[in-house]
């Protein structure tokens, strides 16, 4: 049984990616990484992004994809890690055969610990 709680735990981990190993590429001009802001809601409500990141509402995303360099790896994000719209994105990209992960701790861990943003 434990075995099987690892290998579940690993599993759900793998689909996750932390702030700093992003954060360190992305100033880099070929950078390997896409922030992808997939949350449904109109600029005046969202007010800021991560800065630098492409923005494509979750709902909106699969007529998108072609638009996708496969060569990129897409980090999505969404309000809070509680919410479905990032792991939905992800599931999609990963689908599409995209190289992609869900930010840890989503927009609302980058901006607790003071990451860059940039105002919409």
């Amino acid at each position: 049984m434990e075995t099987t709680k690892i290998n579940l735990l690993e599993t759900y981990l793998s689909l996750y990616i932390n702030h700093f190993e992003v954060l360190n590429h992305l100033e880099e001009e070929n950078s390997p990484y896409v922030m992808l802001d997939v949350r449904n809601a109109p600029a005046q409500m969202k007010k800021d992004q991560i800065k630098g990141a492409l923005a494509i509402p979750a709902k909106e995303l699969a007529a998108h994809l072609e638009e996708l360099d496969k060569t990129k790896t897409y980090v999505v994000y969404d309000w809070t890690a509680g919410t479905i719209l990032g792991k939905q994105a992800l599931l999609l990209l990963l689908k599409a055969g995209f190289t992609a992960y869900e930010l840890a701790g989503a927009l609302e861990g980058w901006k607790g610990m003071n990451l860059p943003v940039e105002e919409i």
